[in-house]
Formats: structure tokens, C-alpha cells, sequence
């Protein structure tokens, strides 16, 4: 039996991390094609993981090398999907700094450079992600963007101003691509998480923390990367061709919008 993902061509970026990775086994899993990719200094880690994810299928994927800060280097994975696969019908950019946010800081010790590398990727490289695959999305009429963005720019969380300001653009930047792009059939959506009990969290947050985040849920639990499957692949699919402009929080009802 098909389904809405069937030799559906992806783009994915930020493959590495748990939650790249379970988007990824994800999406070849439900028989999409996924050229994925992450930085060049892991990608022996992108190169197994699709080998892995083309192993279970039925869909194949293929890393590539990409730094999004790098015009060039998002081309080349553009043109990948349509070497390998024969287009692109979807990109989820989730590809952003986080892990190596170097912890907690108020606003006033950060430092310029704290913000330009955090702002040049998570919204500078979204935007060059979105601009490289525009115009073979619109070659197929059916064209899905899913950004990746954060409930953090509507709690405000403490210690991250830079990346909070960061996932706020990414939602403006969602809504301008998807007033610019409708024309050619092309949907721009974001998918806003809340805090996910992975290993990037753990990094950056206690225990405790994680399980006050969990209590203050509708949903009282954990938050795990398999949490964000359904949004995000229904959005980069054919059946959610008449949503664009929007953002959908998935966090358990920590936050209502």
C-alpha cells in the first residue's frame, strides 16, 4: 500500500542530531527519497545514517556535505535531489545552532559574535536553504517548505535571547516565503517544538528543568523527537497543499496559540 510519501523527493538538514535522525528514518520509512544533510565535520555520522535509513526502506537517502551558511553548498544538495532522485518536492530545514550554544548567558553578557553566528545560521542559512530549492519546488506545482522553530519565542525561556530573537524570525521568514511562493503552488509552514528530552537538551539543561517543562504540560510527559513525525512530515506532504503562512506548536500543550 502507497502512501501520501511515496517516492516523494526531501530535503533535510540537520541530519546528525536525535531529532534530524528520527525525521529521517521517518521519512524514508513511509517510502519518501531524502538527500540529507548536516556539516562536513560529521559527516561520516550523515554517510550511516542513510546508509541505515536506505537499509530499513523502503525509501532511499543520500547524504550530503552542507554547511547552510554556504550559498554553494546548498546548491549542491539541491542539485543532488534532482541527480539522484529526479526533483524536490520538500524541504524541512532543521538545521540550526543549539547544541553548541555553549549554555545559559543573560542577554547583557552576550556577545556580538554570539549573535552573528546564531542569526548567520538559524535564519541567514533557513532563508539560503528556501532560495537554493525555490524554484525545483516549483517545477512540480506541489512544492513543501517546513521550518523548524521553537515555542521558545513565545515563552521568552531565560539564557537564550539570541536564539529565542533567532526562531522568532524564522516564523516571520515563514510567513513572507509563503505569501512569495503560493504563486507556484509552493506551501511554507513552521513546526514550533517545545523542550525535547534529547540528548542536545540534556546538554544545555538540567534534569530538573526537563521535568518541570514535562509537569507543566496538558500532556505531562516528556517530550521525544518521535513527538514531531506526524507535524512534520503531514506538512512536508502532498495532503497539506492548502496550508501555508501557519505555525503548528507541538509541545504537549505546554503553550496554546
Amino acid at each position: 500500500m502507497t502512501t501520501p510519501l511515496t517516492d516523494r523527493v526531501v530535503l533535510l538538514t540537520g541530519v546528525t542530531g536525535d531529532i534530524g535522525a528520527t525525521y529521517l528514518t521517518a521519512f524514508t520509512g513511509a517510502g519518501a527519497h531524502v538527500v540529507a544533510t548536516d556539516l562536513p565535520s560529521v559527516e561520516d555520522a550523515g554517510h550511516r545514517l542513510a546508509a541505515d535509513a536506505t537499509a530499513a526502506g523502503p525509501g532511499r537517502a543520500v547524504f550530503v556535505p552542507c554547511d547552510i551558511t554556504d550559498g554553494a553548498a546548498v546548491q549542491r544538495a539541491v542539485d543532488t535531489a534532482t541527480k539522484e532522485f529526479g526533483g524536490l518536492h520538500s524541504v524541512v530545514n532543521n538545521a540550526a545552532v543549539y547544541r553548541t550554544l555553549g549554555g545559559k548567558r543573560p542577554l547583557v553578557e552576550l556577545t556580538e559574535a554570539d549573535w552573528d553566528l546564531v542569526l548567520r545560521v538559524n535564519v541567514v542559512g533557513t532563508w539560503q536553504v528556501i532560495k537554493a530549492a525555490a524554484p525545483a519546488l516549483a517545477a512540480g506545482g506541489q512544492g513543501r517548505i517546513v521550518n523548524i522553530a521553537s515555542v521558545v519565542s513565545r515563552n521568552g525561556a531565560p539564557g537564550f535571547a539570541h536564539y529565542v530573537a533567532s526562531k522568532a524570525a524564522v516564523e516571520g521568514l515563514t510567513r513572507a516565503a509563503a505569501r512569495e511562493l503560493g504563486g507556484d503552488g509552493t506551501t511554507v509552514n513552521a513546526v514550533a517544538p517545545g523542550l525535547v528530552d534529547d540528548e542536545a537538551s540534556r546538554q544545555l539543561n538540567t534534569g530538573e528543568y526537563l521535568a518541570v517543562a514535562a509537569k507543566a504540560r496538558a500532556i505531562p510527559r516528556a517530550m521525544v523527537p518521535d513527538d514531531l513525525v506526524g507535524a512534520v512530515t503531514w506538512l512536508a506532504g502532498p495532503t497539506s497543499g492548502f496550508v501555508t503562512g501557519q505555525t503548528v506548536v507541538v509541545d504537549g500543550g505546554g503553550v496554546f496559540v
